[in-house]
C-alpha cells in the first residue's frame, strides 16, 4: 500500500498565505485560540487534584503510607500527562510520545513507579500547566482583546464619559480627541502585534516543556528506537529470507529439476542400444533435443540466481555509490541533476540502502510529482550520509508514520533506513516544492 498522496491546488495556497498574514498581524489560529481556553482549566483542575496529594504524600513519605500515597499520586499526575499530551496534539500539532511505563510485579510496582523520572518529570509539567495555562489566556486572549479594544478606540470613545468629559483617561490626560482616538488605535495595533509575537513565544515554550517534560527521556527514547530497529531488522531479515526462499523454489529449483529430469531422460533414450550394440537414430536425436531443453533450462536457472543477487546487492554498486547514481540518474524518465560529494567507499549496507532509496525515491518524483527537473544530492557530513530528492511538483506527499506492511513506497524506505539507525524526512506542501532527505550515519 502506497504511503505517499500527491496534489495540491492554488486555493490551498492562498488560504494558507491569509492565515499566514493574520497570524503575524497577531490574530491566533482557531486551534491556539482553543489551547488557550482548554489549557487553563485542565491546567487549574490539574493542579488542584495533584498539589494537595503531593504535598500529603511527601509529609507523610517517612510512613508505611506515605511512599504509596505517592506512588497513586504519581500515577494521577500520569494520566493527567496524557490528557496534555492530547491536547497539544490535537490543538497545537505537537506529537508527543508517551514515556516508557515502569515493568514490575506488583510487589515491586511502588518502588519502580517512584525511580521512574519519567513520572516526576510528569508531575512537574503539571504543575507547570496551571501558571502557564493562565499566562497562555492572557496573552493569547486578554492582551490581544484588549489590543482589538484599543484599536477599535476611535469608534467607541464618544460614548463613554468619565470625570465630566468624553473618553477614557490616561492618568490625568483625558483621551477625548480625535487624534488622541487614532494614537490609542496605533498603539492598539503596535499591542495586538506584540501579543501574538509574545503568544507564539509561549506556544512554542509549551509545545518544548512538553516534548522534554511529558515524552520519554533521551536514553529511553534511544533505547526505543534501537529495540524497534532491531525488531524490524528482524522482521525484514525473516521477510527476505522467505523471498529468497519462494524465489529459489519457484524459479532456480524449479529449473533444475526441469534439467535433472531431462538429462535422465537423456540418459535413458541413450542407453537404448540395440542387438548390434548401435543406437538408433531416433533416440539419438530425442538424447540431443533432451540434452539442448537442459541447457536451455540451466541457463534459465542461472537468469533467476542473477535476477536473485541483483535484488539483494545490486552488481551496479560494485563500482560505488557515484556510479550507481549516475546509472539512476540516467535511467529516470524526467531530467535528473545529480550531484554528489562522497569521500569514497562507504560500508556496503549504507551504499545498497541508499541506492534502493534514491531509486524509489526518483520512481516517486518522476512518476507523481509532474516536475520538468529533479534534483539529486549526495554527500557526506558529520558522519553521516546524506540523500535529498528534490523536486518544484505538485507536492502533497504524507509519510505516514508506524504503518507496516510490504515495504513498499514512503513507509518502505522509513523501515528500511531505521534498520541502520537512519531517518527519512519528507517536507511536501501543496504546489511544492517537495524534498525528501534520508539520513544514514557511516
Amino acid at each position: 500500500m502506497r504511503a505517499a498522496m500527491y496534489g495540491g491546488g492554488g486555493d490551498v495556497m492562498e488560504r494558507m498565505r491569509i492565515g499566514r498574514a493574520l497570524h503575524a498581524l497577531g490574530v491566533p489560529a482557531g486551534r491556539e485560540l482553543l489551547y488557550a481556553l482548554a489549557a487553563p482549566v485542565l491546567g487549574v483542575l490539574g493542579a488542584l487534584l495533584v498539589y494537595p496529594l503531593l504535598a500529603v504524600g511527601l509529609v507523610l513519605s517517612v510512613t508505611h503510607l506515605g511512599l504509596p500515597l505517592l506512588a497513586g499520586v504519581l500515577t494521577v499526575a500520569r494520566w493527567i500527562g496524557g490528557l496534555h499530551r492530547r491536547l497539544l496534539a490535537g490543538l497545537l500539532g505537537e506529537s508527543v510520545p508517551p514515556p516508557r511505563r515502569p515493568e514490575a510485579d506488583r510487589a515491586r510496582l511502588v518502588r519502580a513507579t517512584l525511580t521512574d523520572g519519567a513520572n516526576w518529570r510528569t508531575v512537574a509539567y503539571v504543575l507547570l500547566a496551571a501558571p502557564l495555562g493562565v499566562l497562555v489566556l492572557l496573552v493569547t486572549v486578554g492582551l490581544r482583546l484588549y489590543g482589538l479594544a484599543a484599536v477599535l478606540y476611535p469608534f467607541w470613545w464618544r460614548l463613554v464619559s468619565a470625570d465630566g468629559h468624553r473618553g477614557l483617561s490616561l492618568g490625568s490626560r483625558a483621551l477625548d480627541s480625535g487624534p488622541k482616538a487614532l494614537a490609542v488605535a496605533v498603539a492598539g495595533l503596535a499591542v495586538t502585534a506584540l501579543a501574538g509575537w509574545a503568544g507564539r513565544r509561549l506556544l512554542a515554550l509549551v509545545r518544548y516543556l512538553g516534548r522534554t517534560l511529558l515524552g520519554p527521556g533521551r536514553l529511553s527514547e534511544r533505547v526505543r528506537d534501537l529495540e524497534e530497529s532491531r525488531a524490524l531488522a528482524v522482521h525484514n531479515s525473516a521477510m527476505t529470507l522467505r523471498r529468497i526462499e519462494r524465489d529459489l523454489h519457484d524459479g532456480a529449483q524449479a529449473q533444475l529439476v526441469a534439467v535433472t529430469l531431462a538429462l535422465a531422460s537423456a540418459r535413458s533414450r541413450l542407453d537404448r542400444r540395440g542387438p548390434d550394440g548401435t543406437l538408433p537414430p531416433a533416440d539419438l536425436e530425442r538424447g540431443r533435443e533432451l540434452v539442448e531443453q537442459a541447457i536451455g533450462n540451466a541457463r534459465t536457472a542461472i537468469t533467476d540466481l542473477r535476477d536473485l543477487v541483483r535484488g539483494i546487492h545490486p552488481p551496479v554498486l560494485d563500482t560505488g555509490l557515484d556510479a550507481a547514481l549516475e546509472t539512476l540518474a540516467a535511467r529516470t524518465g524526467v531530467p535528473v541533476r545529480l550531484r554528489t560529494e562522497l569521500p569514497g567507499r562507504l560500508p556496503e549496507a549504507v551504499e545498497t540502502i541508499a541506492y534502493f532509496c534514491a531509486s524509489e525515491l526518483l520512481n516517486n518524483a518522476a512518476r507523481h510529482s509532474g516536475a520538468p527537473l529533479i534534483e539529486l544530492t549526495a554527500e557526506h557530513r558529520d558522519g553521516a550520509l546524506l540523500l535529498r530528492v528534490r523536486d518544484e511538483g505538485r507536492g502533497g506527499a504524507v509519510l505516514v508514520p508506524g504503518t507496516a506492511g510490504g515495504g513498499s513506497g514512503l513507509s518502505g524506505l522509513a523501515e528500511r533506513v531505521r534498520e541502520v539507525d537512519g531517518t527519512l524526512r519528507i517536507s511536501s506542501p501543496a504546489g511544492g516544492p517537495t524534498t525528501a532527505t534520508v539520513e544514514l550515519p557511516v
